[in-house]
């Protein structure tokens, strides 16, 4: 059998393991609130997220072109498909670390420092233009954007309510949830179905393939279905993490962190078509929305550790991507 046939296959199917764990990974993302406030339980929540995941995969392209342009430019045949296998595995290994330490780090930006590191290793065109403008940008504004949006909005509720009995306000916003909640997970499948969706593009024109940037048709619909599949299987370790161990949550403020998290996911994509993280973006809502309370009430040492792999994420990826590439670059 040809060989670049084989890596193709080898990479789509990998690329849909990676959408899997993506999906696992950051399902606390989209239901960590609800869950903790009670608004939702738990199978339920994971049901509405993985279709909202379904649902939003299939609402955009652009995120899915930049991940599949705008990274790197490997070259063509089994040389740049193996660029992209060692970029993908490099984005697994962090997901799998992280997930089994609980900590809510960005599988975005493992997956964009692995095939970083896999470019440089290969000595293929990396686009630090584009990394700059829509990676590193995005990932140091989203977080500040959502944690002041999420403390501001928090504090004009706060004052709205404050005549308001506790019990019915907590009821309210208990149904308001759900709402916030799927917003939430469409606003999940839209960015990170997205990036799965770039990656086989990606494959398929170091293949000559496919002319890219443009997605087909089943590429969507395999990146959604992956990605809704990993999310229904859920990421307990990391919900517990999201949704009790920096601050206990009550339902105004989930309803306040998932509302703000969104609206950022979806300005994100449709307007600058930037692949940001979804995790640092809720995580930093619930900062913000906790430190409403007191500062005290955020358990800023947790907060300290998600920092930490926040950090860490692109070297780290992107060192596991460089060593994987090295060791398959006898097979091209």
């Amino acid at each position: 059998m040809d060989p670049v046939a084989v890596a193709v296959v080898t990479v789509v199917v990998v690329a849909l393991a990676f959408g899997f764990t993506n999906g696992f990974h950051d399902a606390a993302n989209s239901i960590a609130t609800s869950v903790s406030t009670r608004a939702l339980t738990p199978r339920v929540a994971l049901a509405m997220a993985a279709a909202m995941n379904l649902l939003g995969a299939m609402l955009g392209t652009g995120v899915a072109e930049t991940i599949g342009s705008g990274i790197v430019a490997p070259p063509g045949g089994l040389a740049g498909l193996l660029v992209v296998l060692a970029g993908l595995v490099g984005a697994i290994a962090w997901n799998l670390v992280t997930w089994w330490f609980g900590l809510p780090s960005s599988s975005s930006h493992a997956l964009i420092g692995g095939l970083t590191g896999a470019g440089l290793a290969s000595a293929t065109t990396v686009h630090w233009d584009v990394i700059t403008s829509r990676v590193l940008v995005p990932l140091v504004v989203s977080p500040l954007v959502g944690l002041t949006l999420a403390f501001a909005l928090m504090v004009a509720l706060i004052w709205i309510l404050r005549r308001a009995g506790n019990q019915r306000t907590t009821r309210n916003f208990r149904h308001a949830q759900a709402i916030s909640a799927a917003a939430m997970a469409l606003g999940h499948g839209l960015q990170d179905a997205q990036k799965t969706m770039g990656v086989i593009v990606l494959a398929l024109v170091a293949a000559g393939w496919s002319d890219g940037p443009s997605i087909p048709l089943w590429v969507k619909l395999a990146a959604a279905v992956a990605m809704a599949a990993g999310t229904y299987a859920g990421g307990w370790r990391i919900m517990r993490t999201l949704g009790r161990r920096i601050i206990e949550l009550d339902p105004p403020r989930g309803f306040v962190a998932e509302t703000v998290a969104a609206s950022v996911l979806y300005t994100t994509a449709f307007v600058w078509s930037a692949p940001i993280s979804t995790t640092q973006t809720i995580t930093a809502a619930i900062l913000g929305v906790g430190a409403t309370r007191r500062v005290s009430a955020v358990r800023w040492g947790v907060a300290g550790n998600i920092l930490v792999a926040w950090v860490l994420t692109l070297p780290a990826s992107a060192g596991v991507g460089a060593l994987l590439y090295l060791a398959l670059r006898p097979l091209a």
